[in-house]
């Protein structure tokens, strides 16, 4: 790599690829660079639309400091991302240097509101809505935390909880992430909703974004914890008519072991998220074993989100 100007602090990473590998580059590239990895959808303008529209692909990108360990870390990287792509073939990672002026800048530029459904539009926290936006607007601050609206597994899981939910009920959120299930939910008319995750910066960014949506401690319940502690009393209420997980599908299979069932109301629903199609039939077949019926389903690119009725 050529001598950077002193003004240069940083170097963008940008991998673009499909729904499939995300998670795996993500996981990857987060090994190496600082502040966080940048997960987005990749989307047009359409002047039809007037709105900011998927494309398809996914867009992977960090911040390498540049600084005199850069070129042992880029090669690290590389060679990381070589033992990646003999599993499979993912494209070059595209380099870009960052003034140091521009940087959080160009962190931003990565984030446009996000239509989802029929009703909602995901909106980073920095950005307002136009006076004459109709649709309900969930503000979310992006960080290190899983959720910000752009993934397809997000995106589908909302439009499932817009058809599912029925307003005046409580919901169950495992595995929250940002808490941007949660919100939304509440924002469609749920009087209470539990976030939970085992990861603590989780907990931390739930918090942060309910604040940004004006959402009352008292109505939206988060701390550290997973099905088992719910079950075991850790928080207000141990199941709700609506419990929603977006998480990855073996993930999905261990908590019905451990009890996800038992979260869900008699006759009420499950909405499972972050499933691969390849995955969703043992997905099913669980479920089924664990007296679900599937009632919908809404696939996008390489994933799929169900909706299942708890039956017994």
């Amino acid at each position: 790599m050529a001598e950077l100007s002193k003004e240069i602090h940083w170097i963008e990473v940008k991998i673009n690829t499909n729904g499939e590998l995300a998670e795996a580059l993500a996981e990857v590239l987060g090994r190496f660079v600082s502040n966080g990895v940048v997960v987005e959808s990749v989307t047009l303008f359409n002047p039809h639309t007037q709105e900011f529209e998927p494309t398809g692909a996914v867009a992977i990108s960090g911040y390498l400091p540049a600084d005199e360990q850069l070129e042992e870390k880029r090669q690290e990287l590389e060679e990381a991302l070589w033992h990646l792509g003999q599993i499979a073939a993912i494209p070059n990672p595209v380099y870009s240097p960052i003034r140091d002026e521009d940087w959080m800048a160009a962190w931003k530029e990565h984030y446009t509101p996000v239509p989802v459904g029929d009703t909602l539009l995901v909106m980073p926290a920095w950005k307002q809505p136009e006076s004459d936006e109709k649709r309900i607007v969930i503000r979310i601050n992006p960080a290190m935390a899983f959720g910000t609206g752009t993934h397809p597994t997000t995106q589908l899981i909302l439009r499932l909880m817009e058809r599912h939910l029925l307003p005046g009920g409580a919901v169950i959120d495992i595995g929250c992430g940002s808490g941007i299930l949660s919100i939304c939910a509440l924002k469609l008319g749920a009087v209470h909703a539990l976030a939970v995750d085992v990861d603590s910066q989780a907990i931390t960014s739930t918090k942060e974004n309910a604040g940004l949506n004006d959402i009352s401690p008292g109505i939206l319940e988060t701390g550290k914890g997973s099905v088992e502690e719910v079950l075991t009393g850790h928080f207000s209420i141990r199941k709700a008519p609506l419990v929603l997980v977006n998480i990855l599908a073996p993930v999905i299979l261990h908590l019905f072991d451990l009890g996800l069932d038992e979260l869900v109301s008699e006759d009420r629903t499950l909405l499972l998220s972050g499933i691969l199609d390849h995955q969703e039939a043992t997905i099913i077949q669980k479920a089924e074993q664990m007296g679900f019926m599937l009632v919908e389903r809404f696939p996008q690119e390489d994933w799929v989100s169900l909706a299942l009725q708890k039956t017994s």
